[in-house]
């Protein structure tokens, strides 16, 4: 189903190198807020040491973010040395699309990671790619975005079940 990732995970520094061969992953397409960065912009230390190693590993990474603010996406970007799209109309494919040419990849292999449901996941999964739901950073948010997050903890919660029936969580 388009709503469903392909996988739930507590954070982006939970992606390993083994969870991307496994899954022959050769890029990620990265959100930004509650992803990467918490809701007072700060970038942890834990995200800039994973980074490296995912780029060490030959990992290519691109940030994708709705955000119209240019400067705080810029600020992340310079900081992690990753290229961006900023204004990408998620969960609509342009702006996945637009990356995956940049990144010179087949759809199947990229995975498009991000905290919300309906707009990296579901943009994601649109066009084809992996798709890795992590939990937001912290529980404040733009007023935008909460009032999704109780259909999104519902769809998340119907998730969970499914793969624990299928004996993979």
């Amino acid at each position: 189903m388009i709503i469903y990732p392909n996988m739930l995970l507590q954070s982006v520094t939970d992606i390993s190198e083994e969870l991307l061969k496994e899954n022959k992953i050769n890029a990620l397409i990265l959100d930004v807020d509650n992803t990467l960065i918490n809701m007072e912009q700060e970038l942890s230390d834990d995200v800039k040491l994973w980074v490296k190693k995912m780029k060490e590993c030959g990992i290519k990474l691109y940030i994708l973010s709705n955000t119209n603010d240019k400067e705080k996406v810029g600020k992340v970007s310079n900081a992690l040395d990753i290229p961006y799209v900023n204004l990408a109309k998620k969960p609509c494919k342009g702006g996945f699309l637009k990356v995956q040419n940049l990144l010179q990849e087949k759809p199947e292999n990229i995975a498009a990671v991000g905290d919300q449901i309906f707009t990296d996941v579901i943009g994601g999964n649109r066009c084809n790619m992996f798709t890795i739901l992590v939990e937001p950073i912290q529980k404040k948010e733009y007023w935008y975005t909460a009032w999704k997050r109780p259909i999104e903890n519902l769809i998340k919660n119907r998730f969970k079940k499914k793969q624990e029936n299928k004996g993979e969580i």
